[in-house]
């Protein structure tokens, strides 16, 4: 049934003087909208009415407002109070903001002012050789790479000349030749290993200086450790060129006791050749 047609059924339904009678559907939604309105007016009127239940209920809400602002409220007073004043102790005392700045202000004037010049020192070019072959080999001497020891080694034979073949020397002095030649190309590969070296550790003392110039409060021993390992690389490196050194001597030493025992020998073959002579007389 229609909209249209209610009106007509409600006519005819009435006709007979009772009262209209109304369709099952309007019926029903009307006798829901009366629960809600009922339901309604006694939630208002529960609420209106101060009795012992709801006086509980809010008496519990009253309570925890109360714990909430009362000793919880104060103890996080009190925390905060204890927050700002650690605050203030690590701003003003501890790292004093100030002093930060004037310590990272002094850091980058002192990067700016004498970095420039200390790495011109660390590369500055002093070549003297005027030969072309001497010239190659200063060259490589100074690359600071360790990718040309080989080409090191073919330009110390191609300057310093190679060892005799056999039967054109004495073979001792050959074995010496050798000998000499092998501690001079190892201490001068090792200059070039310690020279690239030195670069990685200045690359190093760098970033930790720009490290400095921008470091957080607290961050000091951080960089300190970083500055102990870098200390400890340049030892070693240190430690290996004096072990180079140390190598070195003892191979000259070695090499003056080799000619001490060839004069020694020659000396007693000619006391031989002389004792030989005077017993044939």
């Amino acid at each position: 049934m229609n909209i249209t047609s209610a009106p007509q059924e409600l006519l005819l339904n009435s006709s007979n003087g009772d009262e209209p009678q109304l369709p099952a559907a309007v019926a029903k939604t009307g006798r829901v909208k009366k629960a809600i309105l009922v339901g309604g007016l006694m939630v208002t009127t529960f609420l209106a009415m101060p009795t012992d239940a709801n006086a509980s209920i809010f008496g519990i809400f009253d309570e925890i407002f109360s714990t909430i602002t009362g000793p919880i409220g104060g103890a996080l007073s009190s925390i905060n109070t204890i927050t700002k004043d650690m605050q203030q102790l690590y701003q003003q005392t501890v790292f004093p903001l100030t002093l930060i700045n004037q310590a990272r202000g002094f850091v980058s004037n002192s990067i700016a002012s004498y970095r420039g010049y200390m790495n011109g020192i660390f590369s500055m070019p002093f070549n003297s050789a005027t030969l072309p072959g001497p010239q190659q080999f200063e060259s490589i001497l100074h690359s600071r790479n360790t990718s040309q020891l080989g080409a090191l080694q073919q330009s110390f034979t191609g300057n310093f000349g190679a060892v005799p073949v056999a039967n054109t020397a004495h073979p001792q002095d050959r074995v010496m030749m050798d000998i000499d030649d092998a501690l001079g190309q190892e201490n001068l590969k090792t200059t070039v290993i310690s020279d690239q070296g030195e670069d990685a550790i200045l690359a190093v003392a760098d970033s930790i200086e720009n490290q400095v110039s921008t470091s957080a409060p607290g961050s000091a021993p951080f960089l300190t450790a970083q500055a102990q390992v870098a200390n400890i690389r340049s030892q070693a490196f240190i430690q290996k060129m004096i072990a180079a050194d140390l190598r070195q001597e003892a191979g000259r030493i070695a090499h003056d006791n080799v000619l001490m025992k060839r004069r020694t020998q020659n000396v007693g073959s000619i006391n031989n050749t002389i004792q030989t002579v005077l017993q044939q007389h």
